[in-house]
């Protein structure tokens, strides 16, 4: 059967259509609106967080969707939007010194898309199984949570000075939104608060007048309205994305490399491995069909479309969770779908007026945001502990992570002469590994006793060192 020739059903309620079926188009059309609507707060948000422009994350967003669905053949239905894996490494990029502008970030995201595109290449001629030997779900976990609360200092420093009041209104709002709201509405909880934020910025305005704060990228408060809609005005309706970043780049623009910014990037890519590894499993689980030969083509689409989009300035992509849940509420996996969504959101991508709303968006509305944003990101590296029994009454979880997860999260470095520098996420990153690794399955009879005891009061003996957590006896 031809990849493009999707099977016409009109299934009964509550059955399912399967990624190579579709509904009438009229019906796939409406689904693949939907989709967009599922992806498109987080999918912009990130972007304004990173200094990137959201207008082209868009357009990239629909373009890699496409790609994505090619290389897996359709069988793996997924939108790919903005990662979240890479915002505290491009924080820390940022931190560096002035010469690391956008270009670099861009240049080590392209880096990072190519290894993970390698890593699909291995998993898909040596199997899944290679993913859990080298990152079980203890250490998995341990790199996403240390990624997640790294971003703290983002938000403390950056976005919720700016208006603290609307900033905590929006997050309020979010956290009521993701977790009140019925069905679909949970969903889409991030762009329900940026809008929520948006209007209530814009009534600020109206009834208190100008704010004065310091801006993000500024060192001195300053007066100014919440909502500035000059680039709006000036933007036009239909045109490729252009203009400049706030560091002075070019929207559109070629990346630069430094050893340094790679470093930091790298570690983004477990996340998305973890990220895509789950994604195909979820799919899998609900479609009731095999998708373990797919596994490395979807990690390495990923990786393929991250580092094609990062090549003209664009964000890094990730397959998408919120999707999943769209999926999961209509029982349609139809590949269709998301062709649908992927030109729509090309077509948004391809009006400046629409990317300079995006980009108007006030700095507190995106302190309430990030700051639910980023501490979930943090708490998925707990979730994946959950998930997978993680025993931290096992020394070689509670003592073989710990050192990394604080490293990581504070910002500790090694200087290696006069030039070179590793730190935060990185460091955190390479201890996790090692220390797991050097640690796992070489405990000693009596061996963590302090640990277990504080995990399993009622601890008796023996402790299983296997890759999952272990087990413990009672």
């Amino acid at each position: 059967m031809s990849m493009f020739k999707w099977e016409v059903v009109d299934p009964a309620p509550g059955q399912a259509v399967l990624p190579m079926q579709r509904l009438p188009w009229g019906k796939t059309i409406g689904l693949g609106a939907q989709h967009v609507v599922a992806m498109f707060g987080a999918t912009f948000v990130f972007p304004l967080v990173m200094g990137l422009d959201a207008n082209l994350a868009i357009m990239f967003s629909g373009i890699c969707t496409i790609l994505f669905l090619l290389i897996v053949q359709n069988r793996v239905p997924s939108y790919l939007g903005t990662s979240a894996s890479f915002v505290a490494s491009v924080a820390a990029i940022r931190a560096l010194d002035e010469g690391n502008d956008s270009s670099y970030v861009t240049g080590a995201i392209l880096v990072g898309g190519l290894v993970l595109a390698a890593v699909g290449v291995l998993v898909h001629f040596a199997g899944a199984q290679l993913i859990h030997r080298i990152l079980p779900p203890a250490v998995t976990g341990a790199v996403v949570m240390l990624i997640g609360f790294n971003l703290a200092p983002v938000v403390a420093g950056i976005y919720w000075p700016q208006d603290q009041w609307i900033a905590l209104l929006t997050a309020a709002f979010m956290v009521f939104a993701a977790v009140v709201l019925p069905g679909f509405w949970s969903r889409i909880a991030v762009l329900l608060a940026l809008i929520f934020g948006y209007v209530l910025s814009w009534l600020a305005d109206l009834v208190l007048g100008p704010i004065t704060s310091v801006l993000g990228g500024a060192t001195e408060a300053t007066e100014h309205d919440r909502v500035s809609w000059a680039g709006v005005e000036a933007a036009n309706w239909i045109g490729l994305p252009s203009g400049t970043l706030a560091d002075g780049v070019s929207v559109v623009h070629g990346p630069s490399f430094s050893l340094t910014a790679i470093l930091l990037v790298l570690p983004g890519v477990i996340a998305l491995v973890a990220e895509n590894t789950g994604h195909v499993k979820a799919v899998a689980e609900m479609t009731g069909e095999d998708l373990d030969p797919y596994m490395g083509r979807a990690i390495g689409a990923d990786g393929i479309a991250t580092a094609f989009s990062s090549a003209f300035g664009g964000s890094p992509t990730t397959t998408y969770a919120e999707n999943i849940g769209v999926m999961g509420a209509t029982r349609v996996y139809s590949s269709a779908a998301y062709y649908v969504a992927a030109l729509v959101a090309i077509l948004l991508g391809l009006c400046p007026k629409f990317g300079a709303v995006v980009n108007a968006t006030p700095g507190g509305v995106l302190g309430g945001i990030t700051v639910v944003l980023y501490g979930m990101i943090g708490l998925v590296g707990a979730k994946i502990w959950v998930e997978n029994d993680i025993d931290f009454g096992n020394p070689v979880n509670m003592v073989g992570l710990s050192a990394g997860i604080i490293a990581g999260i504070g910002g500790v470095t090694l200087t290696f002469g006069d030039d070179f520098e590793l730190g935060g996420i990185a460091l955190g990153t390479i201890l996790v590994i090692v220390f797991f690794h050097m640690v796992k399955g070489r405990g000693s009879d009596g061996s963590g006793t302090v640990t277990r005891n504080l995990s399993h009061p009622d601890y008796d003996e023996g402790v299983d060192d296997a890759a999952s957590g272990g087990t413990h006896k009672r």
